[in-house]
């Protein structure tokens, strides 16, 4: 028997990256006020644009965001979260990167912040990233 399903729902693709210094730590960004969650901590990223790869799209956000420069050779898929937001559908896709080029700096976020993925569980984050937090913390160990 086929189960009840649910009405379709638009996807909205958005990659982040978990930035991994030489001591292991992961750099988040906070959210600025005027937007959606503002002062919540995330991994930096962002959506993925009609015809666009998922890792392009991150190397893209990143130089965007934080002023770096980013080999896609240097992307690796990590894990993802699935979360309903509003009529939308939420699928991130959390990479690891460990490579790039320049000091991360904060250009729309009103913050940075280099913390353990333990730390991360003290921060107030946006709740598709926080599942994120031990499976990084996993791959990290």
């Amino acid at each position: 028997m086929a189960k009840n399903l649910e009405a379709p729902t638009t996807l909205l693709p958005v990659v982040a990256a978990a930035l991994v210094d030489g001591d292991g730590r992961v750099l988040l960004q906070r959210r600025p006020p005027g937007k959606a969650m503002a002062g919540l901590w995330e991994f930096p990223g962002g959506k993925v644009e009609p015809g666009e790869s998922p890792e392009r799209a991150l190397v893209r956000e990143l130089a965007e965001e934080l002023e770096i420069v980013v080999d896609p050779a240097c992307v690796r898929p990590a894990c993802f979260a699935s979360a309903a937001l509003g009529e939308r559908h939420l699928i991130l896709l959390l990479y690891v990167v460990d490579e790039w080029t320049g000091e991360p700096r904060a250009v729309e976020a009103s913050g940075l912040a280099w913390v353990r993925p333990a730390e991360m569980r003290a921060l107030p984050m946006p709740p598709a990233d926080e599942p994120l937090i031990d499976l990084l913390a996993r791959l990290m160990a």
